[in-house]
């Protein structure tokens, strides 16, 4: 079967194509470029947006059936950011199956791969509907043709710059320098001339300036939408900028955006800590999740749930050491002995295990995790005590949770950290406490990197990190399609 690469991924006339054969599961309510030239209805407007939220499920074969070997099966952020860390591993026990996700775990990958070839197309695929959407929803006469108001155009223009914005910050740190592709591609021609890797400097700032462009656009209150929360708020926007800001090391930014969103008072953390796992839209302390429902059609289940009944993903024994004597998040997060990974599963009980179709949500920004980017843009301006009270704000709130068995957290529990003025004492602090608080959820690998400790940290734990490996590889097959146009990262 003919080989499609980025060029007919950008080509609306084709399906997304992957390294070792055609996609062949048809996008659900996606909108074409056809639609779009032709008359378009208030149905293609919504179309153009909420398809190309789907990128973000963990709904299974999202873009083909049962491709393993090309990564597309599921969201690779569990193997990319978990498995290639030290909290995680590819099974409970350990065997030859999926042997890409132990290439990379063991840092062995190569430009085939399927982990980072599978996250390049989920990404480029859900840049490419954004585009269509955008183009759709930016056209002058968009009101009069499909009598939209102008407040829910605005309010889907908002979410797809966010979304665009999303999937770029997916790309360029894990990527570095990559296509920076902004409008429908409707040539050959056009696809060979966008096929260039812009700076990860120009895409940051694109990221960045089109992030305010939608804060302006969106309502101020803390859901777009009041019958559907789950769509993208005014709250995930701000929490976007202030996660560029702390990536392109724009201190200042961060406390800033952080306060931002802080005095909207939309926010705060949980009473317990696994209440934003089990919950549906009604806790305090998410910002932006997938919203997966059982049971409808077409199917828009938690898919990940179902390898998880196939025995795969399990922590390090590593990971499970990090945690404080007590620490009530580490049952909350994984049940060791009865194989649970329990943040995953959205339960305490093995509920929707094996469960391909699971109504669990998936977490993408929490407000715990921002406010831990507030302490690190502290400490590295040198505000230590700032630093620290966020710090021990996290590890009140773990203390005083309600436990995984329900007995109470002893005396004692994570004790605050005392004041210091020593930087690397206050960021161990830091780097330790984001460990726990955030396992399996996606963050830990990009910590490391961003933090330039990826190598001693991994090495130091036995594995083959190179510096080559603090950017995953472009497909090869995107570099061939491209004539040479592609370059690749150096040491693949």
């Amino acid at each position: 079967m003919k080989k499609l690469s980025i060029m007919a991924l950008m080509l609306v006339f084709f399906a997304l194509a992957g390294c070792e054969k055609q996609l062949t599961t048809e996008a659900v309510g996606l909108t074409t470029l056809e639609q779009v030239n032709s008359t378009p209805n208030l149905s293609t407007v919504e179309n153009s947006v909420n398809s190309s939220y789907q990128l973000l499920s963990n709904r299974l074969n999202i873009l083909a059936q049962w491709d393993w070997g090309g990564g597309l099966v599921f969201q690779n952020d569990l193997v990319l950011q978990d498995i290639a860390s030290d909290d995680a591993e590819k099974k409970w026990s350990p065997d030859g199956d999926q042997p890409w996700m132990d290439d990379v775990n063991n840092f062995t990958y190569t430009s085939t791969n399927g982990g980072p070839n599978g996250l390049w197309k989920y990404d480029y695929e859900g840049i490419k509907r954004l585009n269509i959407a955008i183009e759709l929803l930016t056209k002058s006469d968009i009101e009069a043709i499909t009598g939209i108001t102008p407040a829910r155009k605005n309010q889907l223009l908002g979410e797809a710059y966010f979304l665009r914005s999303y999937y770029y910050f997916s790309l360029v740190t894990n990527f570095g320098d990559v296509p920076l592709i902004l409008k429908p591609v409707k040539t050959y021609q056009e696809a060979f001339e966008v096929a260039v890797r812009a700076s990860k400097t120009v895409v940051f700032d694109k990221i960045k300036a089109d992030l305010a462009t939608a804060k302006t656009l969106l309502p101020n209150s803390k859901f777009s939408s009041a019958t559907e929360k789950w769509r993208v708020s005014k709250g995930a926007v701000i929490a976007l900028q202030a996660k560029a800001a702390l990536y392109t090391e724009k201190w200042d930014d961060v406390i800033t955006l952080v306060s931002e969103l802080q005095n909207l008072n939309f926010y705060s953390l949980n009473a317990n800590y696994f209440d934003s796992f089990n919950s549906e839209f009604t806790d305090n302390e998410v910002i932006f999740a997938y919203d997966h429902q059982s049971n409808t059609n077409p199917r828009n289940g938690n898919g990940i749930c179902a390898p998880l009944g196939w025995g795969f993903f399990a922590p390090s024994t590593d990971f499970l050491n990090a945690f404080e004597a007590n620490d009530p998040r580490k049952l909350l997060t994984v049940d060791v002995g009865n194989q649970n990974l329990n943040k995953l599963l959205g339960s305490l009980n093995g509920a929707n295990k094996g469960n391909d179709d699971a109504a669990n949500n998936k977490i993408y920004i929490r407000f715990a995790d921002v406010l831990l980017w507030k302490a690190e843009a502290y400490i590295e301006k040198g505000t230590y005590p700032e630093a620290i009270t966020i710090i021990n704000q996290i590890r009140a709130r773990a203390r005083t949770s309600a436990t995984a068995t329900g007995a109470p957290v002893p005396a004692g529990t994570l004790p605050d950290r005392p004041a210091s003025t020593d930087k690397a004492t206050v960021k161990n602090w830091l780097i330790a406490e984001r460990r726990v608080e955030l396992g399996f959820e996606s963050q830990r690998m990009l910590d490391l990197k961003r933090w330039g400790i990826a190598k001693a940290v991994l090495t130091a734990k036995g594995k083959n990190f190179q510096d080559k490996h603090n950017l995953y590889p472009l497909p090869q097959g995107e570099i061939d399609a491209s004539a040479g146009t592609l370059k690749q990262n150096p040491g693949y």
